[in-house]
């Protein structure tokens, strides 16, 4: 294809307007932008109650109030001005930004391609004042409160091609909208209105933020999420995370503020979703209102025609500061944040043989105290009043409670004890608030992950030799694989070589998987150790394997178990990291109160 012939033309000064107009297709690409960029200046002038109304998705109209300082009636002409501003003054200024809006190009941007009328009044003035147009507009008198309005009307009048590329006005608002609720949570100090066409569409109070995050996020992220604030240095971070119960399918409840500004980063997306790689996996995003301060100094804002994006002096430790700092808060197991660990609780001695000999023959190795039980066994002897000559049939579907346990305090027990097992999947459990429902297999799945975890951080991975070695049949990929990853398959735990150009034999796994298939666990590390390598395995692929080899080992469906095997269950629960939800986000566990059964069977109604 031959480039088109063009005429040779001198080069010239380009016109204000024409300059203006190049500059707001950078800056109001949409109604919504307009509306960041006077909802910015809004904020920056002090004010603490602000009113967005739209007509036909911004597009026929758009006009901000707010009740700040207002504008000298000398200065507004020069507010319309290109690179005009309060706000900047030198380059020093420029490399410690602490307003949203320093460019001084928006106003001029927007009135070159729509109608703007600029009114404003400051707090020492008789009256308001107001121009129309461009700088160029005469200033005038006008009515008004304290602060300042801007009417932006027919956007994009001058331009009809720009006005084809906007979508529906449904669509127009919703960006509007979407603009407005992101400032609105940053700033829970201010008051916000929103109208269109006439409608009021949301009002937020001056509030606190919790209230405020709950107001625009709804109530399931309001009820299923933590609290975060962490200081480092320069750096604080602060705002709520939501469980991963709360997660959804997209990633439009994100919301993360630097210095007050919402921001949309790769490195702090990439560090926030890295600390919920434990407990989301698959496709899920999770929900979250966080603020990063720092100096202005340390951050470089001035990278994005619209200020979205930024830069960080460190931003390796800006990294490692909000990875740490979520993670902890995602590690907290809300059954323990509001209690201490358990205590021990002496037993006496026949009754602690007893369930070290039940536990060994009956759950030799879920719930050995050798694999990091929370407590030794001894801490249950006193919940049950079984002699240690007695024989103990399986559990059935439903096995009484001892009523000694139901005698002891158990306030530093979050999560209770013990009342029974329900169709061999769920045990339920007793504690101060009500009833505890456990889902066995993804709690146990979560605590056999968690020691994985800490034994391949702690290069202390015990291997289980095998008496006889388990031998399968292998493609030559398979073989391959095991030869040469042979350095990433011991530091995992196995011990996995060739027999034959078609046969592999596992001689050892991890200890703490040495009830699973050794079959299933050899195909699935050599799986992930063929498609990603042995070094990625070890380093960016190591968790996501680990689940799945805990997923294969932790105790199934229909497995009978003991009272002291589930009390051991919650035990380890309670002392384990992250304990709330599975590998996969699943919830381990659900609190019924007594209010909510009330409720079930309308007591007190």
């Amino acid at each position: 294809m031959n480039a088109p012939h063009l005429p040779a033309r001198p080069i010239q000064a380009l016109s204000d307007q024409l300059i203006s107009q190049i500059a707001a297709g950078e800056v109001v690409d949409r109604p919504s932008a307009v509306v960041k960029e006077l909802l910015e200046n809004a904020l920056d002038a002090g004010a603490t109650q602000i009113t967005v109304r739209l007509e036909e998705g911004g597009v026929k109209r758009i006009a901000i109030t707010d009740n700040g300082r207002g504008i000298p009636p000398e200065q507004m002409p020069l507010a319309l001005a290109r690179h005009a501003t309060s706000k900047i003054a030198s380059l020093n200024d420029l490399e410690n930004v602490n307003t949203l809006g320093f460019r001084g190009e928006a106003l001029a941007s927007i009135a070159s391609v729509a109608q703007l009328t600029l009114t404003s009044r400051t707090a020492t003035a008789a009256h308001a004042w107001e121009i129309s147009g461009s700088q160029t507009g005469q200033v005038a008198p006008s009515s008004g409160a304290q602060g300042t309005t801007v009417d932006v009307r027919d956007l994009y009048f001058n331009t009809p091609a720009r006005r084809k590329f906007l979508k529906s006005e449904q669509t127009e608002f919703g960006h509007c909208a979407e603009v407005v609720r992101r400032i609105a949570l940053s700033r829970p100090d201010v008051a916000f209105s929103l109208s269109h066409n006439g409608k009021t569409v949301d009002h937020w109070n001056i509030s606190e933020v919790d209230r405020r995050s709950a107001h625009i996020l709804g109530n399931e992220f309001a009820n299923a999420r933590l609290a975060l604030e962490e200081a480092a240095g320069p750096l604080r971070l602060y705002g709520f995370v939501g469980l991963p119960t709360a997660s959804k399918a997209r990633a439009d409840a994100q919301y993360f503020y630097v210095n007050g500004r919402f921001v949309r980063d790769k490195l702090l997306t990439h560090a926030v979703r890295a600390a919920y790689q434990d407990v989301l996996h698959g496709d899920r995003y999770p929900s979250y209102v966080l603020s990063l301060d720092l100096d202005p100094a340390l951050v470089d804002v001035n990278v994005h025609p619209s200020k979205i994006e930024v830069r960080f002096r460190d931003s390796r430790g800006v990294h490692q500061f909000v990875f740490h700092a979520v993670s902890r808060v995602l590690a907290q197991t809300s059954a323990t944040a509001a209690g201490s660990a358990p205590a021990p609780v002496t037993a006496p001695a026949g009754t602690i043989a007893w369930i070290r000999e039940q536990q060994q023959t009956r759950f030799p190795s879920q719930f050995s105290s050798d694999l990091g039980v929370a407590q030794t066994t001894a801490s249950y002897g006193a919940l049950f009043a079984a002699s240690s000559t007695e024989e103990v049939a399986p559990a059935p579907l439903a096995q009484a409670f001892s009523p000694a346990a139901q005698a002891l305090p158990d306030d530093d027990y979050p999560l209770g004890f013990a009342l029974a097992q329900l169709h061999g999947i769920y045990v339920l459990a007793q504690n101060r608030k009500g009833l505890v429902l456990v889902d066995m297999h993804a709690a146990h799945e979560r605590i056999l992950y968690e020691q994985l975890k800490n034994a391949l951080d702690e290069n202390a991975m015990h291997v289980q030799p095998l008496l006889i070695p388990v031998t399968f049949y292998a493609d030559p990929i398979e073989v391959g694989t095991a030869q040469e990853n042979q350095d990433a398959l011991q530091a995992l735990g196995f011990d996995i070589s060739a027999l034959s150009p078609t046969t592999l034999a596992v001689r050892a796994i991890p200890a703490l998987l040495k009830n699973a298939d050794a079959q299933t666990l050899a195909r699935d590390v050599l799986r992930d150790v063929r498609e990603f390598g042995g070094s990625r395995v070890l380093v960016e692929r190591r968790n996501e394997l680990l689940g799945t080899l805990a997923c294969h080992t932790a105790v199934r469906a229909n497995r009978a178990l003991t009272l002291p095997e589930m009390n051991a269950l919650l035990r380890q629960m309670e002392a384990t990291e992250r304990a709330d939800q599975c590998n996969h986000g699943r919830p381990t566990w659900v609190q019924l109160a007594l209010s909510d059964l009330d409720k079930l069977f309308l007591r007190g109604q």
